[in-house]
């Protein structure tokens, strides 16, 4: 920058900031100021004309006025003639009142533009970095218009100076980010990579930050830019202080370069082996040089230090894919938990969180749960504790299930207002999703609402209803343990609504117990009755009701109350209408009656858990919320099957109550679909949102779901597909289609974020037999490159069986009329499993068929049979297998009216054996 000559002083303007100062009163600066811009605007308005001194003078005391926070209205013009002044003060002067003052609408942007177009063609490197700054600052859509197109020439121009070039980058990038359309990509994008390799660091610091941003949109076009930003990495972090004298921030070189260039490394996935071997080398250096001692005591150093190395670790956790770095990251961020100062402690319990997602780590993690532990119980800072909360979380698995939620109970009672909710929400969930004894789920559900009733939701109590209802081993205990808990004198109203439902279903379970006979749980409950909430008083009305179905000895205690005034007179109508409609029907309805209407709640449909979704709502998509949650459920044996690499793609069947209950695990897809082929056009998908229950995909799971849904249509099935993304990189242009299926689907969103999952329901009718399995071909973009997977879908033939129970006699009579050779398939094979009776017996219930017992004359022998329903037609079916357990060999024989038919089910079934 050119010297400031003596005249440039300005004492006119250091006359008036220093008046404005002396001011005693606000009415005083007010006079003050309307005083000078009398004589302002008399001066712009007088015949003499003023020199370039003067113009300068008056726009800056314009701009101060300005920046007190005063209106101005003129000058505008006076400044844009500052612009095509030669002496750069004034120039200065000039665009920094429009970058500060003018409005991208204003009318004299076409003036601005034109100054801007001269200053840039000028090739004065002086100006041609003003006019820069005025672009970037203002960054208007004109601007973006006028100037796209320009910068780039002057960005990779040989002859540009590197400041010049430097002022280029990031204009451009600002540019970019308000209009990202209209900045073109061109021949200059492969020449700006380029100026990685420049040999002012300056404009390679500007370079990368442009570079990373245009990186995160356009990929495939600035992959090159990965193996020159690894060996200007290696340079700056091999090199010593000395070396870069110049970009040494307290001993460490070039920090902020070489965080930038992490960052952009993190745009794109691992590199070629020969890149990585580098890029290892420059992370190990960076994990080393964070184990020497500090060169300097003072902050900034260690500030500059751990910027790198945090950003190294990112990079690490990105990659996922060097298991020694991850571990070595781990124990770096190990040795911060302890560290004194808060905000690193903060950083590693973060960064903890993310590492715990990787399958290397992980255990790594595990380690330090005491610390973690003993940091969730004393540090001061809420937000630390918070951090400590999530990471316990994230490195939650089955081995350590029960000490985390104690822990996290323990804490509880003396946690802030602020995080007790999402606390809550935790540890709702990961009682339910690592409870092998439902026993203990049930303990830690009903601790939690005596901890926190205030903040447990209602999605909390709706799921554990849900889990003893679905759950037949649990319910007498839950039945026992809300009866204990509610002889406490002073519950919480969530704890009643659990009772009431509770002992309104499954009370009669503890009925044998004097100590908690029927009448005792009525009074039990009604003791309650009149503390609740409105809500909760309509629960305990069903309650009752549901007593005079389970214990007709207590029917009458029951309708004086639901025949009190209190009740049939109640203010609210609709525990008005309730105590009038239920006095009805327990005293005109039979036994019979009653009992129909008043039965056990049915199972419910097995779906993403409510308390999971409300916890992601709550911390916003992407978080590491959801990259755990995706992470335990590949490395749980809950699903019990490997998934696709890069996608999880899952079809979600009616599972048990102990399958996935957070809706995240992946079906097996691979081990019960069979080979692709392109003759399943038969199948056609009718996508309804009204459709019924899920239907069953897995193996095994047929004859559950006809006992949930004996109205289920058996020739339609739903399928639930999740599509989860398990990187920290979004998965862009997201396209997944049906090939040998004609769909009529909604599109899934284009755009998967890092550790997101989305769903796509498809119901699936069978219009006529079908022999081969559908195909799932997903295309999407990823870290520039074209990814392209093809899953075979679980929809085979046997979907579509309804179980039918015959006769011995009517079973031979159809076996007989299906004697034509073609018409049955027989297959004799080695058994692949160990032959066991009960299991063979499931499988083929599992299968679809009916198992018809002492239908056979061998009592060795099993005999099943069912009906295949298609939309057009319904195929009947027969099947024998008979063991041989000293040959470990089976015979299947199996007829229907169909050869292909025949053919198909008999292949299937054989797999199973």
């Amino acid at each position: 920058m050119p010297a400031v000559s003596k005249g440039d002083g300005m004492r006119g303007l250091a006359v008036f900031i220093s008046d404005i100062r002396n001011c005693k009163s606000k009415e005083a600066e007010i006079k003050r100021i309307n005083k000078e811009l009398a004589n302002i605007r008399s001066k712009f308005k007088g015949d003499k004309a003023l020199d370039g001194y003067s113009k300068k003078k008056y726009v800056c005391k314009l701009l101060f006025i300005f920046l007190l926070g005063h209106d101005i209205d003129f000058g505008h013009m006076e400044a844009v003639n500052l612009l095509s002044s030669n002496r750069y003060t004034e120039k200065q002067i000039g665009y920094l009142f429009i970058s500060v003052l003018v409005n991208s609408n204003s009318e004299l942007i076409r003036l601005i533009n034109n100054a801007i177009k001269n200053d840039l063609a000028s090739r004065n490197p002086t100006f041609m970095g003003l006019a820069l700054h005025c672009i970037a600052n203002v960054g208007s859509r004109e601007m973006a218009e006028a100037f796209a197109g320009e910068i780039p020439k002057i960005l990779v121009a040989g002859d540009t100076m590197d400041s010049v070039k430097q002022s280029a980058a990031l204009c451009l990038l600002r540019l970019y980010r308000t209009s990202p359309d209209l900045v073109p990509m061109g021949d200059w994008t492969s020449r700006v990579v380029h100026l990685l390799n420049d040999q002012h660091l300056g404009v390679v610091t500007a370079a990368t930050s442009l570079i990373t941003t245009l990186a995160q949109k356009n990929p495939e076009e600035f992959k090159t830019s990965v193996s020159l930003a690894v060996s200007r990495l290696s340079r700056i972090v091999t090199s010593a202080s000395t070396d870069l004298q110049d970009y040494t921030y307290y001993f460490v070189p070039a920090p902020w370069l070489s965080v930038k260039l992490l960052r952009l490394l993190q745009c794109y996935p691992p590199p070629d082996p020969a890149v990585r071997g580098r890029l290892t080398e420059c992370l190990e250096t960076i994990l080393n040089k964070a184990q020497e001692p500090p060169k300097s005591k003072k902050v900034q150093h260690s500030n500059a230090k751990n910027a790198v190395l945090f950003e190294a670790i990112s990079l690490i956790i990105h990659h996922d894919s060097e298991p020694n770095l991850l571990v070595r990251a781990c124990n770096q961020l190990g040795q911060f938990l302890q560290h004194r100062e808060t905000n690193l402690r903060y950083l590693a319990l973060e960064s903890m969180c993310t590492l715990a997602s990787s399958e290397f780590s992980h255990e790594a993690v595990k380690t330090h749960i005491e610390t973690v532990i003993n940091a969730l119980k004393t540090e001061r800072d809420v937000s630390v504790r918070q951090r400590a909360v999530d990471l316990l979380y994230a490195m939650c698995d089955r081995s350590n299930a029960q000490q985390i939620v104690a822990e996290m109970l323990n804490y509880l009672e003396t946690a802030d207002y602020s995080i007790r909710e999402e606390i809550v929400l935790k540890v709702a969930i990961l009682a339910e999703k690592y409870a092998v004894d439902y026993t203990w789920y049930v303990d830690t559900i009903l601790n939690l609402i005596r901890i926190a009733g205030d903040y447990v939701s209602e999605e909390v109590w709706y799921r554990v209803i849900q889990i003893v209802i679905n759950r037949d081993d649990v319910q007498g205990y839950a039945a026992k343990t809300v009866f204990e808990a509610l002889q406490a004198p002073a519950c919480h109203e969530n704890l009643v609504k659990v009772g009431g439902y509770i002992l309104g279903e499954f009370g009669n379970l503890i009925a044998g117990d004097p100590r908690s006979s029927p009448l005792i749980q009525f009074n039990l409950l009604h003791s309650k009755f009149h503390l609740c909430s409105v809500p909760t008083r309509a629960l305990l009305l069903s309650t009752y009701i549901k007593f005079v179905n389970l214990f007709p000895e207590i029917k009458t205690t029951i309708q004086d109350v639901l025949r009190s005034d209190s009740q049939l007179k109640n203010a609210d109508v609709e525990l008005q209408q309730r105590a009038v409609e239920y006095l009805r029907l327990s005293t005109i309805a039979s036994t019979d009656i009653l009992a129909t209407v008043l039965e056990e709640m049915p199972p419910f449909p097995e779906r993403e858990s409510s308390i999971l979704a409300k916890l992601k709502k709550k911390k916003g998509p992407g978080t590491v919320t959801d990259l755990e949650e995706i992470k335990k459920e590949r490395s749980s044996d809950m699903n019990g099957s490997a998934e696709p690499t890069s996608v999880n793609a899952s079809a979600v069947s009616t599972p048990s109550p102990s399958a996935d209950l957070l809706g995240l695990g992946a079906a097996p897809l691979t081990n019960s679909a069979p080979p692709p082929s392109s003759s399943g056009s038969l199948l056609v998908d009718v996508f309804s949102d009204s459709a019924s229950a899920v239907a069953p995909l897995a193996p095994g799971s047929d004859d559950n779901f006809e006992k949930k849904y004996n109205n289920f249509q058996f020739c339609s099935r739903r399928m639930f597909i999740f599509y989860g993304n398990k990187t920290s990189t979004q998965f862009l242009n997201f396209t997944p289609t049906f090939l040998c299926l004609n769909l009529q689907t909604k599109p899934v969103d284009p755009t998967v974020d890092g550790g997101a999952q989305v769903q796509q329901v498809v119901n699936i009718e069978c219009v006529s037999d079908f022999m081969e399995a559908p195909i799932l071909n997903i295309q999407f973009r990823y870290g520039g490159t074209f990814q392209n997977l093809s899953v075979k879908l679980p929809i085979t033939l046997n979907k579509f069986f309804q179980p039918t129970e015959m006769s011995s006699q009517d079973f031979f009579q159809r076996w007989k009329q299906l004697s034509n050779p073609k018409q049955e398939v027989q297959n004799i094979f080695k058994a692949k499993h160990p032959m066991d009776a009960e299991i063979t017996k499931a499988k083929i219930i599992g299968f679809g068929s009916a198992l018809l017992e002492e239908v056979d004359p061998n009592p060795a022998n099993f005999v099943g049979a069912g009906i295949i329903h298609t939309k057009t037609t319904q195929i009947g079916c027969l099947l024998r297998l008979e063991p041989n357990l000293q040959a470990q060999m089976y015979r299947l024989t199996l007829r229907t009216s169909k050869e292909a038919v025949s053919q198909r089910l008999c292949e299937l079934l054989s797999e199973q054996f």
